[in-house]
């Protein structure tokens, strides 16, 4: 244990790609510029959400923009989170997981889930009512998959007969797998198929569920020999002074809020109760964690420890913050977490 922490506490990047007011093009260039520098630093992985019809993702293909990551990077990992599996037949899920890890050497970490927006779902013509039974077949179509030669499934969204496999992933036996949850029944899920957790949300609520992962963990005889990541995802911000990092962190946040809500506002329904309307809320609850880099350490190791995490997922670029800002927060958290604290 280090200061109360895990015995490994690891740094990586979570990203929405969420619209910054540039040109598209301009974005995913400042995106991959990041990328690359996290990977000299030494952060773990970068995790990309997907999202569609919204400014809240310019990433509505996350294996695409992956995969330039992948050439523009040689130690840092990286996966959707979550790949949403409803908008994907489950084969070509599959091959496209297959090329990635192929295509990086063996560097995907998998997250796949059904995604928070039914809307979006609508949009593909995926209904709320048929979300659940599609997504439980394509799971278990793609677990199928990734574990065998040939494929065969009858359900009743689909019917695959001894459909070759003449692909399979550079890690075997396949990458590893992430949720992401708030949910304590998900977490032990998580915990009894051997997937990592990305959490959200003030640290005493997390630690509910982190216990819970644990808790279910102890009992996988199966899953041991490693240790989980389980992730607390908070927006970080960090300057010369607590002025200039809540300067930045406020406008940011400001955008990316804007961003968030776009398809709420469109469609005339309420914004998820605990989305923090504010930039003080955002504070206040934990999302966001700004200062210089002494306090932001702080904060952050105790939120940390508070959440029984060992898994930072840093939200180092968000709204409209210049890339410089970001690149100053991912060199501070290097010197003040990765070098100390870093398993």
């Amino acid at each position: 244990m280090k200061n109360g922490l895990p015995s490994r506490l690891t740094c990586g990047i979570f990203d929405h790609l969420d619209d910054d007011g540039q040109d598209a093009a301009r974005q995913y260039e400042d995106r991959l510029k990041l990328a690359e520098v996290c990977d000299s630093l030494g952060f773990y992985a970068y995790h990309l959400a997907e999202h569609h019809c919204t400014p809240h993702g310019r990433g509505p293909s996350p294996n695409l923009f992956l995969s330039s990551l992948a050439q523009r990077t040689r130690r840092l990992r990286f996966g959707p989170l979550v790949l949403l599996l409803n908008l994907y037949h489950p084969l070509r899920a599959f091959e496209e997981i297959c090329m990635l890890d192929q295509l990086s050497g063996g560097r995907l970490e998998l997250g796949v889930g059904r995604g928070s927006q039914p809307i979006e779902w609508g949009y593909f013509g995926i209904s709320a009512e048929t979300a659940p039974g599609r997504y439980t077949e394509a799971s278990e179509i793609l677990n199928i998959a990734l574990k065998g030669h040939t494929l065969s499934y009858q359900g009743h969204h689909f019917d695959l007969s001894e459909i070759p496999l003449t692909l399979r992933p550079h890690q075997r036996p396949y990458p590893p797998t992430w949720i992401a949850t708030n949910r304590a029944e998900s977490a032990q899920w998580a915990a009894a198929n051997g997937a990592n957790l990305a959490c959200i949300g003030p640290a005493c609520v997390v630690r509910k569920v982190t216990d819970a992962y644990r808790f279910r963990w102890a009992r996988n005889t199966t899953a041991h020999g490693r240790e989980p990541f389980l992730g607390l995802t908070r927006m970080v911000v960090i300057a010369k002074s607590d002025q200039d990092a809540r300067a930045a962190a406020k406008t940011a946040y400001g955008r990316w809020l804007q961003s968030f809500k776009f398809l709420y506002d469109v469609n005339a329904i309420p914004t998820p109760p605990a989305l923090p309307l504010t930039f003080d809320a955002a504070l206040e609850s934990e999302l966001c964690v700004v200062g210089t880099p002494a306090s932001v350490r702080q904060l952050l190791l105790h939120q940390m420890e508070e959440a029984g995490a060992n898994y930072l997922l840093c939200q180092l670029a968000f709204g409209n913050l210049p890339l410089a800002i970001s690149l100053y927060t991912a060199s501070a958290i290097k010197a003040e977490i990765i070098d100390r604290f870093g398993g």
